[in-house]
């Protein structure tokens, strides 16, 4: 086969030697839960675009409040100018979060709002008098691949080749049953009184690590191992990035932590799939740090050309309307039911295992298969059953847009069925 070089195009998270035998798929359009190709096949959207696409393609709402939004502005600079999109997402925002955080700082994805938390708090406690170089992080984590958001997480595929560009870190166990929650409490307080005093924050991505491998963990030890940090003035980062916007049953994840995080980092869900944004929400108390005259140089220096597009947020704000106008997380637990009775069906091939879901995100691992690359042969059949599910490893997942209906789901368990069974 020839090498695949004629594209101009290098695509993300890809060896382009593996498109000498499966080509990129060109999508001309979407529509619901279908991508079209340019030969007019269908696919379902089975992982929602990378978890960004929350009520579909070419959702009619959300376009119309785009064409609406470019009629009038486009974007404009945020630093010391403002416009009305962004006022009012940022009110509504903090009031789906009950009120319990106080100021928005706007980036325009999941990584830089990993890079702005860490930056502020680290930031925050130099004002403060204290020299706190490290963060701490949970085992398995991934946060993104700028270089702070690299540092922090702890999936060797993205991050080993490029540690000796990483700042340091301390890395905490994960806890992936109740049984094993006081041996990792135990470990993270050993980290804590070796080196609580030097830790500006401890990041997390609460209840579920996509990136490594859609693995649950309890809020249990949430709650405590943010208790015990909070006890040496360490800051909590909560990455909700990929599971904020009712991906794990709840609107936000850290309602069912019982914790207050720092800082809260969204962005994936929050356009619904349209248009690059992302947010820092963060309290008055730590703002109130960084406030003072111009000359105490005290100022959070930190910007992005197109934060706070004007477009972006027209279609946030169109998808907060559509979380409020139509019910939908009381409506995904119906449809998860309907999902769960699927999955579970799936128990009955031996090449299976370790079936588990969160809220609207469903999982299995694939086993026993004499592939090296069993997640990617998957990955090839399932294209040709119409179903895109990009897997993670050997992990297969199922994170579709919530407005699937049933006839779609039990399309899409029937193709992966044909698929194991091929396998």
């Amino acid at each position: 086969m020839q090498k695949y070089i004629s594209s101009p195009i290098w695509h993300p998270c890809t060896q382009h030697k593996d498109h000498e035998m499966l080509p990129p798929i060109l999508i001309k359009s979407g529509k619901g839960v279908y991508l079209y190709d340019s030969e007019d096949r269908a696919y379902i959207d089975c992982i929602s675009s990378w978890w960004v696409n929350l009520f579909g393609h070419s959702h009619p709402y959300i376009n119309s409040k785009l064409q609406e939004q470019a009629q009038k502005l486009e974007h404009v600079i945020l630093a010391g100018f403002s416009h009305t999109g962004i006022v009012q997402y940022s009110q509504r925002l903090l009031q789906v979060l009950n009120h319990q955080f106080d100021k928005c700082f706007y980036a325009d994805n999941g990584s830089s709002a990993i890079e702005v938390a860490l930056k502020m708090s680290f930031h925050k406690h130099l004002i403060l008098g204290e020299k706190r170089e490290k963060f701490l992080t949970l085992s398995n984590s991934y946060h993104g691949e700028t270089l702070g958001a690299l540092s922090v997480g702890d999936v060797g595929l993205y991050k080993d080749t490029y540690s000796p560009l990483l700042f340091q870190t301390l890395t905490t166990p994960t806890p992936y049953s109740e049984d094993l929650i006081p041996q990792a409490l135990e470990a993270l307080r050993g980290i804590l009184q070796k080196e609580g005093a030097n830790i500006s924050a401890f990041i997390l991505e609460p209840l579920l690590q996509c990136a490594g491998g859609m693995k649950i963990y309890s809020p249990l030890y949430i709650q405590e191992a943010c208790r015990l940090c909070k006890d040496y003035g360490i800051d909590i980062i909560f990455d909700e990035i990929a599971v904020g916007f009712g991906r794990v049953g709840s609107l936000f994840a850290f309602e069912q932590c019982g914790v207050i995080p720092d800082f809260l980092c969204l962005s994936k869900g929050i356009t619904a799939g349209y248009l690059p944004l992302s947010v820092v929400v963060t309290h008055n108390k730590i703002f109130e740090v960084f406030y003072d005259d111009y000359e105490s140089q005290k100022a959070f220096l930190h910007s992005h050309s197109y934060t706070g597009n004007a477009l972006a947020i027209a279609c946030a704000n169109a998808t907060l309307d559509i979380f409020e106008n139509e019910n939908i997380l009381e409506g995904n637990k119906l449809k998860r039911e309907f999902i769960l009775s699927h999955l579970q069906s799936l128990r009955e091939f031996e090449i299976v295992e370790n079936i588990r879901s969160l809220g609207m995100i469903f999982a299995f691992d694939l086993c026993n298969l004499p592939y090296k690359r069993a997640g990617f042969e998957f990955y090839k059949h399932a294209l040709k059953e119409g179903l895109l599910l990009r897997p993670l490893g050997n992990t297969i997942y199922f994170m579709p847009p919530y407005i699937i209906n049933e006839e779609e789901i039990s399309l899409v368990f029937e193709g992966i069925k044909r698929v194991l069974t091929r396998l």
